[in-house]
């Protein structure tokens, strides 16, 4: 159970925490100061509506940098950087949150750049912003004053209710403050301003992006916010769904039959881009029915099963998505052509039998949330339940956490740009929401061409969850972001390394939406062109 929450949570650390970040650096680059880095108390202006607690400098030599926290990972080649920290408070509130600053010694980009966190995990876990301080840029993130990927102790206070600081606090708050406070530092630390300012991240991280455009608009020339966690007050929720249908259905697929399905989808699928590449374009066009597979034997340990009508059922309910018991369509369902064990995953029983092992991220925002009660057992919720818990988390969080007001207007007035990859075989957050959500933009903000000037998504096509940056392929996003921003050149494709079903790398432009790409034939391969009306 742990080594699969680790892969799956590993994935949404923002930016290759646990790989090199990409060397958009290398181009374009703005001359470090002449003055020399003072590593000393930096004054802090504290933002509005907190008080500084404390600041400290102090010089870290680099070098190998551990992650902390569940996630661990480590940076390598980390150049000495001066380390300011800065604790703030909510006055009356109670809070206590940290700002974590990182600047390198020498040779610092002219950039400042922020990171993101992933699950519950308000920021980085130090090895993004080492590999960020080896790239030459001056980092910051913070903690939020809440906790590690996991840890939800700060969700009630003690009376049983909500604690909404620390939950405003994890949702948009303190990433601005984050921003107002890494700028300041960054002046008095190199007695220069930034040049430009980023922010990136990957699932939560990607979410917080999207809340700094909507929210503040001016604090980021760029953000790259990846398979964003928006819409979380409905995903959240939806990604029960697949253990909720096991439940009620009391049927456990193992995970070699759940891939079986996975695989035969894919199978089918894959050609109707024009080729036969281990890679499907669009799985929304995928109409693979998994009732096709009943009968099939598959060996899954030495033991040979057989698909049955029963798992054929289920698999057909994750893939179609969370609805209501009159049949109302809540919410995506898994990509038929995503790994279905993320959120469909089983544990063994003493007695040979299986029984669901739910993703603790959406396990934790029903049971602390909307329950308030952490010791609820969400194997109990019935069809009728869900849609009561899902319609429960719209009314109460969307305006907090739900990160879904497409309302950029401001953040195009800044002059800012917002660049999204989402894969689309996203097992935890479907792509369909992040897609959604461009079209809610284009409608409010006079149609694609025009929001194309700021703000632009790219799909990966047998990518999963955050899998661009370097867990499943790989994208400079980074590299794109920084030429829109300081040389204007808006990406028209997104050049990509892509995982076949064979596991095989493959080099491919990613198509902004709304275009998809179509093979043209052997000797000119893929190109971008208008969907298909059908």
């Amino acid at each position: 159970m742990k080594r699969r929450l680790l892969t799956a949570l590993a994935a949404g650390v923002p930016l290759a925490a646990a790989v090199c970040l990409p060397t958009a650096s290398a181009e374009g680059r703005t001359p470090a100061p002449a003055t020399a880095l003072n590593c000393a108390q930096a004054p802090v202006d504290a933002p509005a509506g907190t008080e500084v607690e404390s600041v400290t400098a102090v010089r870290d030599a680099g070098g190998t940098i551990k992650g902390t926290g569940f996630l661990g990972g480590e940076a390598k080649d980390v150049p000495a950087f001066c380390k300011v920290t800065v604790a703030l408070t909510h006055p009356g509130e109670g809070d206590h949150v940290t700002i974590s600053n990182w600047l390198p010694e020498k040779g610092w980009n002219g950039r400042f750049r922020a990171l993101g966190g992933s699950a519950y995990l308000a920021g980085d876990n130090g090895v993004g912003m080492g590999n960020a301080v080896r790239s030459g840029y001056a980092a910051t993130t913070t903690d939020a004053g809440v906790g590690d990927v996991l840890d939800v102790s700060w969700a009630l206070k003690s009376d049983g209710t909500v604690n909404t600081t620390s939950l405003k606090n994890f949702s948009y708050r303190s990433q601005h403050e984050a921003a107002v406070v890494g700028k300041q530092v960054v002046a008095s630390v190199y007695a220069e301003r930034a040049a430009y300012s980023y922010f990136t991240g990957c699932s939560t991280g990607g979410r917080q992006g999207y809340a700094e455009a909507q929210r503040h608009p001016d604090d980021y020339d760029g953000i790259l916010a990846d398979a964003p966690a928006i819409n979380w007050d409905e995903f959240e929720v939806a990604t029960l769904w697949p253990q909720v249908v096991m439940n009620n259905e009391k049927t456990y697929p193992t995970g070699c039959e759940l891939d079986a399905f996975t695989n035969a989808a894919v199978k089918a699928c894959d050609k109707l881009d024009g080729a036969e590449d281990g890679l499907v374009n669009d799985p929304s066009r995928c109409d693979f029915d998994p009732r096709r597979l009943i009968g099939t034997k598959v060996v899954c340990d030495g033991k040979e099963l057989t698909i049955t009508a029963a798992d054929a059922s289920v698999v057909r309910r994750i893939w179609d998505g969370p609805r209501t018991t009159t049949g109302k369509k809540l919410w995506s369902g898994v990509p038929v052509t995503a790994d279905l064990k993320g959120l469909a995953g089983t544990t063994p029983t003493p007695d040979g039998t299986a029984v669901g092992a739910p993703f603790q991220v959406p396990q934790f925002w029903v049971t602390n949330w909307l329950k308030k009660d952490p010791s609820y057992d969400v194997t109990k919720i019935t069809y009728n339940e869900f849609t009561r818990l899902f319609k429960q988390s719209q009314a109460e969080y969307d305006k907090l956490i739900g990160t879904d007001d497409p309302d950029l207007s401001g953040f195009r007035r800044s002059g800012g740009k917002l660049l999204t990859w989402h894969g689309q075989d996203d097992q935890f957050i479907p792509a369909r929401g992040t897609v959604e959500y461009r079209e809610r933009v284009e409608r409010a903000l006079g149609g694609s061409t025009a929001v194309d000037t700021f703000y632009r998504v790219f799909l990966a096509p047998g990518t999963s969850h955050c899998g661009l940056d370097g867990q499943d392929g790989s994208a400079d996003g980074l590299a794109a972001l920084t030429a829109w921003v300081e040389h204007g050149k808006a990406p028209k494709t997104l050049p990509a390394t892509l995982i076949t079903a064979e596991g095989k790398p493959v080099e491919r432009n990613l198509c902004r939406y709304p275009e998809v790409p179509r093979h043209q034939g052997h000797a000119t391969g893929f190109r971008c062109t208008a969907p298909s009306r059908h």
